[in-house]
């Protein structure tokens, strides 16, 4: 029988290049999105590069009196008007940068208005993935029926998925080790590594970490490149 990995992560704002080297090494990558919120989380906000150094760029929400709300249940507050003032920050920060006509959906999708969060999140991961050449199966946890949580809903999750071999990010390993669940099930553990790589980037001196789209605009057709140099073998539990 062939193996089957799968990772899993919340559905975050424009992520960084780890993100998507873990889904390029997935044959299914499944969106977080059916566990609490965390506000002021990288769910709702991440970092570019402005002409004085990283800026961050945060989604406004409805969170108010919500406090245990999903991801998939947290919606815009378009009355707040931040993802205009994102379109403006890409603009104003990037419009020198090589490939800034490259990737235009980006700013379609932050003008389309949409009312919940991880719709948004998830249209631009799956654009971003589109420009990197980075292929999987996508599913979002709120359409599968496993229970549990931490852990435990990590390896029903794989289970529900019929996954021979999870790939976790190397943040969760503290949770997951508390009590390892996956042995039991027959899946193979394994962390993901990954060392971010430096590539060309405008304004001043190399920063990392950045949301990946940094890269896109800096680097173009060459991205996914990029995103594949900095990972490294990956770990057993």
């Amino acid at each position: 029988m062939e193996g089957r990995t799968i990772a899993i992560m919340q559905p975050t704002y424009l992520p960084w290049l780890g993100y998507f080297d873990l889904i390029d090494q997935s044959d299914c990558f499944v969106f977080l999105d059916s566990v609490q919120f965390s506000k002021r989380s990288w769910q709702q906000r991440n970092r570019l590069k402005g002409i004085t150094g990283p800026v961050w760029c945060s989604v406004s929400v409805h969170s108010k009196g919500q406090r245990e709300q999903p991801i998939s249940a947290v919606e815009i507050d378009h009355g707040q008007g931040s993802l205009a003032k994102h379109v403006k920050i890409i603009r104003h920060s990037y419009e020198k940068a090589a490939f800034f006509s490259h990737v235009p959906e980006i700013s379609r999708i932050l003008q389309s208005e949409p009312r919940f969060l991880a719709d948004l999140n998830v249209e631009l991961i799956l654009a971003m993935c589109g420009h990197l050449e980075v292929e999987a199966e996508f599913i979002r946890s709120s359409s599968l029926s496993a229970p549990g949580a931490k852990s435990e809903l990590l390896v029903n999750i794989c289970t529900e998925l019929g996954a021979t071999r999870y790939l976790s990010a190397i943040g969760s390993k503290g949770y997951i080790e508390e009590k390892n669940p996956f042995p039991e099930k027959g899946i193979d553990l394994v962390y993901h590594d990954y060392e971010h790589p430096r590539y060309t980037q405008l304004h001043g001196s190399f920063e990392s970490h950045l949301s990946a789209l940094d890269l896109l605009l800096n680097e173009g057709p060459a991205s996914g490149k990029v995103v594949e140099s900095g990972r490294r073998s990956t770990s057993h539990a």
